[in-house]
């Protein structure tokens, strides 16, 4: 007879599978959609998860307001749930509903630290005094998600309560597409809502000036971005792919439900089909008179879904070649279950790496400021540092579907790879940033351990004493020319408002010390400490007030918004060097000018204007001046109004 295994020596489970809806529950009533919407996630093992479900990253609270009801936490522990791989797939049953959004939050999540190669933080909590918090009081350790906080037609994040908040509400009882009249539509059952909502947290975790809306591409690109994640995750389902390929004959132009972003949703209100699609009419100018955000949102999102297509489409070659005697032209009647299987895995693997050089690039995106055309810039840095030899154009493709939708990025040359790569510094400058980041010793004292199985509550501890030190070692003397070189203003002979706030303390903030670790396509790992700093400056509208605080005068209003400038620099670790210095000039006069056409009006608005005055106006005011309830309620909350559209429908 065979040794008896105690239960305690029985090896961990790799994963956790969960089953879930790959796109809309509206899709799983049809019968051509039905048995591809219902999908099976595997999730990493977490051996203590809690009722709620909670773990390490999330807390799923599934308390209704406006019911006033507490929904019973599902345990995904249960051995029944654990057998079947979790509840099956339900629109009634509240439990299914907390398993659906902790499953793709932590889908996306994982995303994340795949691209980044490091465990995910969420955005600092608010203190008091930032220069002295107490322990643990501005760590975040768990983003909440609320299944069912509103009774209406929206879902956020909201940076202030760290949290997801979903809504739920009644579709249209004239126009309800194909769901039934008055019936409930549940945000929360949305793959694309949880995954966009959640991504907008992960972006806020790292780059938290993103949110400040100091020019008309802010915003836009932070809603565009978690578009694009919620996109191209839908690729990571095979049975959905195999089905959209099998339909189309693999031609992922045509509009379908690996294109179309939230079907359900944009039904539900009358948009008579998805609410968003990543398939978009070719409008080069289109870019030069669309303000709202998710409308200018769409061309970045419809610019980065062109670029996958050209290269799916060049990766697909030799197989049409194959599968049609050399004409690349098929043959009419349906496709051969071979080809299918070999054109989604093309599409799949394509999809993936667009989606985490995606990701990758906001290590290389300037910390305040950007724009579009710096996002393109981050793309491509972000991709040559990790695969030089661009074999199959992954560049040149990304680089061209911007061109075509008219996103240009400012001060290059020309659109070639080499003239859109960030600046490297010069001798001169390597030998300035030498004076604070030349002594590889010292340097590691700032390298946080960020190791995937670090403990997180461990990381942001040791991640805050490192900025800590570092804001120390750079208002040293001896630390100017480093200063200097990255567009930073310390020196005592500089206008005080460049410098020093109105208090007289120093206007710097070290907001990230953190490491990136990335595997390359031969298995290299390349490892880099990114360092991001701000520094802010008043800013006025009248330009004549604007000079006599720039000049240090004493008797000037508070200011009438917050003008910002920084950089983001990528370090080799071990040897010191600065590799890029990606800034924004805080001197600027011209990105200054801009900033004030931006909030004052003068460029075109959002119909955001007419209904709630302007937004951009009223998040800056909120942080300089006591601001009244909707400006308070903008400054707190920008995803919640900028989530809901002014013509009396959702923009999600």
């Amino acid at each position: 007879m065979a040794p008896q295994i105690n239960s305690t020596d029985a090896p961990r489970p790799p994963n956790r599978r969960l089953r879930a809806f790959a796109f809309d529950p509206i899709l799983s009533r049809r019968i051509e959609t039905h048995e591809i919407n219902e999908v099976t996630i595997k999730l990493p093992w977490e051996d203590q998860l809690e009722l709620g479900p909670v773990d390490d990253y999330l807390a799923v609270v599934d308390y209704d307001p406006a019911s006033q009801v507490f929904y019973a936490p599902v345990n995904l522990n249960d051995g029944h749930l654990l057998a079947q791989d979790g509840l099956p797939p339900s629109e009634a049953n509240p439990q299914f509903h907390q398993q659906m959004v902790y499953a793709v939050a932590r889908t996306t999540i994982r995303h994340f630290e795949w691209a980044l190669g490091r465990r995910a933080l969420w955005s600092a909590r608010e203190v008091e005094d930032k220069n002295n918090p107490k322990d643990d009081e501005d760590y975040v350790e768990r983003l909440r998600i609320y299944p069912h906080a509103l009774r209406e037609a929206n879902a956020y994040y909201t940076p202030a309560k760290k949290a997801l908040l979903f809504g739920y509400f009644p579709a249209s009882m004239t126009a309800p597409g194909g769901n039934l009249p008055g019936g409930t539509v549940f945000t929360c059952l949305s793959h694309d809502i949880v995954a966009h909502e959640t991504t907008h947290a992960l972006l806020d975790g790292l780059h938290p000036r993103f949110i400040e809306p100091s020019n008309g591409d802010v915003w836009a690109l932070h809603e565009a971005f978690a578009d694009i994640v919620a996109l191209f995750q839908h690729f990571t389902y095979p049975e959905a792919l195999r089905h959209q390929l099998a339909r189309a004959r693999g031609d992922l132009q045509i509009r379908g439900i690996m294109t179309d972003l939230a079907y359900q949703f944009g039904q539900a209100i009358e948009r008579y089909g998805a609410l968003r699609s990543a398939i978009k009419k070719l409008d080069p100018e289109e870019i030069q008179h669309t303000t709202e955000s998710h409308q200018r949102g769409a061309i970045l999102v419809a610019a980065v879904f062109d670029a996958f297509l050209t290269i799916y489409n060049f990766r697909i070659r030799d197989l049409l070649r194959i599968a049609t005697g050399g004409t690349g032209v098929l043959a009419p009647g349906e496709l051969h279950p071979d080809l299918v299987e070999r054109l989604a895995q093309e599409a799949a693997k394509t999809a993936r790496h667009i989606l985490h050089i995606c990701i990758r690039a906001l290590d290389y995106c300037p910390p305040v400021d950007v724009d579009f055309g710096d996002y393109l810039r981050a793309l491509i840095t972000a991709d040559h540092d990790l695969v030089t030899y661009d074999r199959l154009n992954y560049r040149l493709a990304i680089i061209e579907a911007f061109r075509r939708r008219g996103i240009y990025p400012r001060d290059v040359r020309n659109l070639s790879e080499e003239s859109l790569l960030w600046h490297k510094p010069n001798k001169a400058e390597r030998k300035a940033f030498d004076s604070v980041f030349g002594n590889p010793e010292r340097l590691r004292e700032l390298i946080p351990d960020w190791g995937m199985t670090t403990n997180r509550k461990e990381i942001f501890n040791q991640a805050r004493e490192s900025r800590k030190r570092l804001q120390k070692w750079l208002v040293e003397p001896d630390s100017q020319p480093a200063v200097k070189a990255a567009g930073i203003v310390l020196e005592k002979n500089a206008p005080e408002a460049f410098y020093r706030d109105q208090k007289g303390i120093p206007t710097l903030e070290i907001h990230s010390v953190r490491p990136a670790r990335r595997i390359g396509p031969n298995d290299q790992t390349v490892t880099e400490l990114v360092v991001e700093m701000t520094q802010r400056r008043r800013g006025y509208y009248d330009p004549t007030i604007q000079t006599e605080a720039d000049r240090g005068h004493k008797n000037v209003p508070d200011p009438d918004f917050i003008f910002r400038g920084g950089c983001t620099l990528l370090i080799n670790p071990d040897g010191g060097e600065v590799r890029y210095c990606i800034y924004k000039d805080i001197r600027s006069t011209n990105r200054l000018k801009r900033m004030r056409s931006f909030l004052t009006g003068e460029e075109d608005v959002s119909l955001a204007a007419n209904y709630f005055g302007d937004p951009r106006k009223m998040y800056f005011r909120g942080l300089t001046a006591k601001p009244g309830s909707l400006e308070k309620a903008m400054q707190a909350e920008p995803f919640a109004l900028l989530h809901r559209s002014f013509e009396g429908k959702e923009v999600m």
